[in-house]
């Protein structure tokens, strides 16, 4: 063979694996932005816990896959109305038994996992990823919540605006599973994110 259609066989070559290494590349770029729209700060704190940006996208991927096989479902609509009454009780029993009305909201969201079709099991870890795949927005929340209630209940020294501020940040995730978040806050309330 000539010279020259060897020159234009490495060329092709070159031209191709520059071709391939791009399009990678873009669906690794393509992969991240999805994930980061996806889990939105979940995906920064995995990224941070796992200190390794691949590990921490495979994790995510993982999460999204196990979520996808579980069978979540709409609330039926009683069983919603029946939860947002009882829902409504507990925030008007919070003025006066404040610790009582906590474990009532973290019963209620728990519930409401159920009712969607999420295993509530005592593994919280678990409950906060398969929830980081649809509800990113408010999971600061949950874990704020959630830690209050354990300090709680391990006999830690919970001021009042502390259960004040963890029934606020269950209702916001007890509202999305319900599918029943409401206009923005009253004058004076204000929702809480990380």
């Amino acid at each position: 063979m000539d010279a020259w259609v060897w020159l234009i066989i490495a060329l092709v070559a070159v031209a191709a694996v520059a071709l391939g290494v791009f399009a990678w590349q873009q669906s690794r770029r393509q992969r991240t932005e999805r994930l980061q729209s996806t889990f939105g700060p979940e995906y920064d704190r995995a990224v941070e816990r796992s200190g390794d940006r691949r590990q921490a996208e495979s994790e995510l991927e993982e999460r999204r896959a196990r979520v996808e096989r579980l069978r979540l479902r709409d609330i039926p609509a009683d069983q919603r109305q029946r939860l947002q009454a009882e829902w409504t009780d507990t925030q008007t029993r919070f003025v006066d038994e404040p610790e009582a009305a906590i474990e009532d909201a973290e019963r209620l969201v728990d519930e409401a996992m159920e009712a969607r079709g999420y295993p509530v099991g005592n593994d919280f870890d678990r409950r906060y990823d398969d929830l980081s795949v649809e509800y990113a927005h408010v999971l600061d929340n949950y874990r704020r919540a959630r830690a209050v209630s354990v300090a709680r209940s391990d006999g830690g020294d919970v001021t009042t605006e502390g259960l004040r501020d963890a029934m606020v940040c269950y209702r916001d995730l007890f509202r999305e599973l319900l599918n029943t978040a409401e206009s923005p806050p009253s004058p004076g309330e204000t929702r809480r994110t990380a």
